[in-house]
């Protein structure tokens, strides 16, 4: 991903006007409320159990559009870093949620089929979209790609083309280890996303206003405990990369800011090229035949 240039374009991008308001933009619609009723933010916000879903869905749609193999409990854990026994039991709490129904294969009763519903590729869509629309406000499109992404099953297609990329050439967040540091823990990017919305809000005029920095506002927003908020702020603190004191963001290491910027940079030109591919290129409805 991080070719030569892949750099240049990232580093464009950034000089962009536009830039850090539209990536303001991002922040404050990733920490908005779910649309969903079940509790998502602590089962989802989690690398490695949201890499989970989003290959879960990679799957799903390879083989209902694209004539992919089955998507089964055991392809899944076939390509994930979880243990089979972890992806087992995480693929049962998504059924529990209803997140994931599996089904018997209409070619042999004996196979069962994860299927993702609409409410598992909203959220695990979301990030993606909104880095398609953050493009959309820098491009100044009317109207923007995004939108073309409101409905799960084009949704889907962009996730799984996504996925087929990590596939090939590993997770796009490798290259930012503060970032997936953050990620690995239990809702740790929303809550760097509400932190760096609130840098922004402090530091650029159009930027929206921040999210509540508080211990109980961050809670209420993320989802989580008080004291698990606590703790990823302690963390942070302790590393000298981001200071709160009294409810308000108080430092904010610069070169962490970078890294955010050029990972949200490069999320948002890789997502806006499969987005332009997706819309001209529309996936196929029919299930593959039994062969």
């Amino acid at each position: 991903m991080l070719d030569d240039h892949f750099r240049e374009r990232i580093d464009l991008l950034r000089s962009e006007r536009d830039f850090r308001e539209a990536l303001a933009g991002y922040c404050q619609a990733m920490i908005d409320p779910s649309q969903i009723v079940w509790s998502s933010h602590k089962l989802l916000n989690q690398f490695e159990r949201y890499l989970v879903s989003f290959m879960l869905i990679h799957n799903d749609y390879a083989w209902r559009h694209r004539g992919g193999p089955r998507p089964t409990l055991t392809a899944l854990q076939a390509m994930v870093g979880l243990s089979p026994r972890q992806t087992a039991g995480f693929v049962s709490a998504l059924k529990a949620g209803r997140f994931v129904t599996a089904f018997a294969d209409r070619c042999d009763g004996r196979v069962k089929c994860l299927r993702a519903s609409p409410a598992l590729v909203t959220e695990i869509g979301r990030s993606g979209r909104l880095f398609v629309a953050a493009m959309d406000a820098v491009a100044q499109r009317d109207p923007g790609r995004a939108a073309g992404f409101a409905a799960p099953d084009r949704l889907g297609e962009l996730v799984r083309r996504a996925a087929a990329h990590v596939l090939r050439h590993g997770a796009l967040i490798a290259p930012f280890p503060r970032i997936l540091h953050f990620a690995r823990r239990d809702c740790g990017y929303p809550l760097l996303v509400a932190l760096v919305g609130a840098h922004y809000a402090a530091t650029i005029p159009r930027a929206p206003a921040a999210a509540p920095l508080s211990l109980r506002g961050l809670a209420e927003r993320l989802d989580v405990s008080r004291a698990h908020v606590g703790n990823l702020l302690g963390e942070v603190d302790a590393a000298g990369w981001i200071r709160i004191a009294d409810g308000r963001l108080t430092a904010f290491d610069p070169t962490l800011l970078l890294e955010f910027e050029r990972w949200a940079a490069g999320q948002m030109l890789f997502y806006d090229d499969l987005a332009a591919v997706v819309l001209a290129d529309p996936p196929d409805a029919a299930v593959p035949d039994c062969a």
